[in-house]
């Protein structure tokens, strides 16, 4: 890295998150060892897997450090415990399916070293068996609008486009992918890392909107690229990741949203969640309609705790959503469904 001598060079620790997934630690973890970046640490958090990841491991990669959690506490709480035992000051979440360019670590971490105010960046995530296109999961940077529908640079809803270099620039986003983020050690502990209650889905994106509200930015780096085959745990169609997202929104929009508004936001969100599930119950998708269900039923749980905890106010929560970087001022699901605005540069959207 010709603008950081090489003993400055910030530690950065790569650590995959597995769960049974001996298979793409076999496909993957040779690029991931690869990566050129020299002061760098590469870790395997196994999940409680059933399978013989960590004999594999073991066997087959004993430069990378093995982290064992004896049960299954999720994306959040896999990475959570992990952060515990690793001292960095990058680290670097890395899903277990995805392969990495060998140059991949060095331009992000100039960016973030030139610039202390940036305390997450995500690199260009492209799709595993179509190289040319964005991968669902992250794409050229993630999005918001200002209902909480999350979506991204070269990829709205299923719409996915095809990189033709039309996001080949540094630019600020609103949350950056799970899939391979990286993030300061200390500003991820200073907010007490992921919300284990989350278990898996959303949690990157309530913790990117937490790093927002104090003060720090978050950006895509395109020189950064990886490839993502996506799905490598729950896919898309899974009831389980169709709970998890309807509900952990919900709790994101409830603890991050000022109170202002917050009311009329998630009353909207709760009225198009419920027209989703009808629309799900008449097309025949009964498990999706429970799913949608279930999860509106665990959030009202999940919301007595909090406001027996805290009252119903965000402590964090001073500005507005729409004051924040990557916060599209209207509705996603209008413009897609309605508009038919297919693409983020048909958004009109920076």
């Amino acid at each position: 890295m010709s603008s950081i001598q090489t003993s400055q060079l910030p530690s950065v620790a790569i650590v995959i998150l597995s769960w049974n997934g001996k298979d793409y630690l076999a496909k993957f973890l040779p690029s991931v060892c690869k990566s050129t970046y020299l002061n760098l640490s590469i870790y395997v958090a196994d999940n409680a897997s059933t399978d013989d990841t960590v004999l594999f491991l073991k066997t087959n990669f004993p430069q990378v450090g093995i982290i064992s959690n004896q049960v299954n506490v999720g994306f959040a709480g896999g990475y959570n415990q992990a952060f515990k035992q690793i001292k960095a000051d990058f680290y670097v979440l890395l899903n277990q399916d995805v392969e990495v360019e060998s140059g991949w670590i060095e331009p992000i971490v100039t960016l973030m070293f030139k610039q202390p105010d940036i305390a997450v960046c995500q690199p260009k995530i492209k799709a595993f068996y179509r190289r040319s296109c964005f991968e669902y999961a992250g794409a050229a940077g993630g999005y918001m609008d200002k209902y909480g529908y999350p979506f991204c640079r070269g990829r709205i809803f299923d719409t996915i486009e095809e990189d033709r270099g039309q996001y080949d620039q540094v630019n600020e986003i609103f949350w950056a992918s799970g899939a391979a983020m990286f993030v300061r050690s200390s500003v991820y502990h200073s907010l007490g890392g992921m919300d284990d209650n989350f278990f898996a889905h959303m949690e990157e994106i309530d913790l990117c909107w937490r790093i927002h509200l104090a003060g720090y930015r978050i950006c895509y780096c395109p020189e950064s690229v990886v490839y993502h085959i996506g799905g490598g745990s729950l896919s898309r169609s899974d009831p389980r990741k169709t709970f998890l997202n309807y509900r952990n929104n919900l709790i994101m929009l409830t603890k991050n949203l000022p109170l202002k508004g917050k009311s009329s936001v998630l009353f909207f969100r709760k009225y198009l969640d419920r027209m989703a599930a009808v629309k799900s119950l008449m097309q025949g998708n009964y498990s999706t309609f429970r799913a949608i269900i279930m999860a509106h039923r665990e959030y009202r749980k999940w919301l007595r705790k909090f406001n027996a905890k805290s009252s119903g106010h965000s402590i964090q929560a001073k500005r507005s959503l729409t004051e924040l970087p990557g916060i599209y001022p209207n509705s996603i699901i209008w413009k897609y469904y309605v508009m038919q605005k297919k693409r983020f540069s048909d958004l009109g959207f920076f």
